[in-house]
């Protein structure tokens, strides 16, 4: 089964990248005002709250969402509460430009999940694409001195991005294999999208309460924090989700993960134009290891 790549299902899938990019870059900004997790827990409080108007009743007591609370607690776990956690957590050691192409790394954990969890066969030319895009990723891990790959040499924030990366990549396939979600539930974006944050919020607030019982958590109310929560909340949040789960609806989680190898490239024009981050020489010759990747894997 291969379901079509549709203009309208390509600009879906284009959307988040971009405004994932203003998230990486977003995030390093406000890295000295908060801490990571706690960054990540009043992100979602804020858009759970923006949300509420249009989907509360589903959170009633006789909502069908309890019954199925178990998968929706993982949801919110490997979204709301765990990729985005990992997320900011890495670009505390990390730049928004290696987080991006590190977290290229998707398009693999899509094939490598699908095929062991979901039984979905790999073509040959999916396996060349992931080769390249591995090599893309390397290229970053290794800081383009590939000497340092005998030393394996990373930086926590990268293994934080693969974290990362892999859960997205289980979540992503979740949204578009078959289940026995509510359908009144899984045909209201809105509802679904809220359900999901209920519990995933949970998760972000243990999370948060660990950071500020087991290390120096931080936090530096103003201005700049409020409108960074305000971004994070409505695009990368609210928005991004939305265009995401319409997208791998209509093109599938194999190929939606290769649309997420936009972000380095959207990363690098706004950290160069916010942070002043100039993408280096291996940094481009990752991003077309990546870029022959999708090209490969996508063709029939």
């Amino acid at each position: 089964m291969h379901p079509k790549l549709t203009p309208t299902a390509a600009l879906l899938l284009t959307v988040p990248p971009l405004l994932w990019a203003g998230n990486a870059v977003v995030g390093r900004l406000v890295s000295d005002l908060v801490s990571p997790m706690t960054l990540n827990f009043l992100r979602w409080v804020l858009a759970f709250a923006l949300l509420l108007p249009l989907a509360g009743n589903v959170l009633r007591p006789t909502s069908d969402l309890w019954p199925s609370w178990r998968r929706f607690l993982l949801l919110g776990l490997l979204s709301v509460g765990g990729y985005n956690a990992l997320l900011y957590l890495a670009l505390n050691t990390s730049t928004p430009i290696n987080v991006t192409l590190v977290g290229s790394s998707t398009p693999v954990w899509m094939l490598l999940i699908g095929r062991v969890f979901f039984g979905v066969a790999i073509s040959r030319r999916q396996l060349l694409g992931a080769a390249l895009s591995i090599a893309g990723v390397m290229l970053v891990l290794c800081r383009g001195q590939l000497e340092l790959l005998l030393q394996v040499r990373l930086v926590p924030g990268d293994l934080y991005v693969l974290m990362a990366s892999a859960a997205w990549a289980y979540y992503s396939w979740m949204l578009a294999h078959p289940t026995t979600e509510p359908a009144g539930i899984r045909s209201d974006w809105s509802a679904f999208l809220l359900a999901q944050m209920a519990f995933g919020l949970a998760w972000a607030g243990l999370f948060a309460g660990g950071e500020w019982a087991l290390t120096d958590a931080r936090i530096h109310w103003g201005w700049p924090l409020a409108a960074a929560l305000a971004f994070i909340s409505v695009g990368p949040g609210l928005m991004a989700y939305r265009a995401w789960g319409a997208g791998v609806a209509r093109a599938g989680p194999a190929a939606a993960g290769f649309f997420s190898n936009l972000t380095p490239l959207f990363t690098a024009v706004l950290s160069s134009a916010f942070l002043g981050e100039i993408p280096r020489l291996y940094h481009v010759l990752a991003f077309s290891l990546i870029v022959g990747g999708i090209m490969v894997s996508s063709r029939r």
